[in-house]
């Protein structure tokens, strides 16, 4: 298996987890995604092994520094940009009323809102799986630019 494939491969598991997350929240059970988080990076650490072209020089490592980094500057300006827009929405929350008072909203969420509450996780979880996906995409591109997949011949 090729690195390229591996990184492929644990974003398709990331997004497993994502699916498992939600339905474990569906059934109210906490403990089945902690276990399939658990299993899922048992699973990468062995696919890992499979992995043939770990062999590291300087070019390889130029590469992985490249993509990590602009992985990580496009990565925190998108996930700084929502979490700004989420503390905006949880600061304009409806308080919750005391026992035994009666709370009738006139509309589901306040103006204002672009996405529920609730959902800030699941969203925050989706950036993150993107980031490797995005890292995967910074590498083709760093490889293609130093010239990692050229092969040498005398």
């Amino acid at each position: 298996m090729k690195k390229n494939t591996f990184y492929l491969v644990c974003g398709f598991i990331a997004v497993a987890l994502l699916a498992i997350f939600w339905y474990s929240d569906e059934i109210h059970m906490p403990l089945f995604i902690e276990i399939a988080f658990i299993i899922a990076i048992a699973a990468i650490y062995l696919i890992r092994k499979r992995v043939q072209d770990l062999v590291e020089d300087e070019r390889g490592a130029k590469i992985t520094e490249k993509a990590a980094l602009r992985t990580l500057q496009v990565s925190w300006v998108v996930f700084c940009a929502f979490s700004l827009g989420a503390v905006m929405q949880l600061l304009r929350a409806p308080t919750i009323p005391h026992l035994g008072e009666e709370w009738h909203p006139e509309h589901p969420l306040p103006l204002g809102y672009i996405i529920p509450p609730r959902s800030m996780g699941y969203i925050q979880l989706f950036i993150l799986v993107l980031m490797i996906f995005l890292y995967v995409g910074f590498r083709f591109y760093y490889a293609r630019k130093y010239g990692d997949w050229e092969t040498d011949e005398e």
